[in-house]
């Protein structure tokens, strides 16, 4: 029932953090896993260590924010595996402070990297993925879509939008038998938000007091998930925004 033998699975800024969590995962699982990120480098180096451990990985260069280049993107996959089984929305970044303070530059770098990028990534997968006569779609939100935090305006805004994104496909592409849910990461120890820790004072005591789990997240917490919501185990559900916070989201 979770085994992706013969499937080919893109991850989007899948060469660290969250999105490497999930890509070891789904290569574990048995599926040949397309690492998609700017850093050709960094991308290299993540795929050396999921072939390391025997499994099938690749990584192609890409700017997620420009919809040719993920036309492209996926046109590469389709050349090299001939097929598109499972689309994991995972590129993001963040520009912190409060709203009064950022530019529309801003705004716009953290909206099309993080919303607009699920957008054309979906958009350029689902001819193949109905084609073949199904598919699964994974998009990452954040505590984020759940709560407001003022140093995070347009992060919080793009991340609540992937929400209502996955809502949406889940709706459309119901018929063509292709299930698209959402990801909703907790506190998760990486390069991202051990920024975070470094910029916003006392984040680090906050999570922990919160956090029933009583600890920051692993990227490998992640595998698990993106296993599940990839796989036929989950083939009946669709349009759904799954926690992995370790209880941040339900403790008072």
């Amino acid at each position: 029932m979770f085994k992706l033998d013969g499937k080919v699975a893109l991850v989007t800024g899948g060469n660290g953090g969250i999105g490497l969590g999930m890509a070891g995962g789904l290569a574990q699982a048995g599926a040949t896993v397309v690492i998609a990120g700017r850093n050709p480098t960094k991308s290299e180096q993540a795929v050396v260590g999921l072939r390391a451990r025997g499994w099938h990985a690749d990584a192609i260069a890409v700017d997620v924010t420009d919809e040719a280049d993920i036309n492209q993107l996926v046109a590469q996959v389709i050349e090299l595996h001939s097929r598109l089984d499972i689309l994991v929305n995972n590129a993001g970044t963040n520009i912190r402070g409060p709203l009064q303070d950022l530019s529309l530059a801003d705004w716009n770098a953290v909206m099309n990297t993080n919303l607009t990028s699920a957008f054309l990534c979906s958009k350029a997968a689902w001819p193949h993925m109905k084609a073949a006569g199904g598919g699964k779609v994974i998009n990452i939100g954040s505590m984020m879509s759940i709560f407001g935090a003022s140093y995070a305006p347009a992060y919080g805004a793009s991340k609540g939008g992937i929400v209502q994104l996955t809502r949406s496909q889940a709706v459309a592409w119901a018929t063509d038998n292709i299930q698209v849910n959402a990801v909703l990461p907790g506190w998760i120890d990486t390069e991202l938000t051990q920024k975070a820790r470094a910029q916003v004072n006392g984040l680090n005591d906050r999570v922990l007091a919160r956090t029933p789990s009583n600890r920051w997240g692993t990227p490998q917490d992640l595998a698990g998930i993106a296993v599940f919501l990839a796989s036929a185990a989950s083939n009946f559900i669709t349009g759904t925004a799954i926690p992995v916070d370790g209880g941040y989201s339900v403790s008072g």
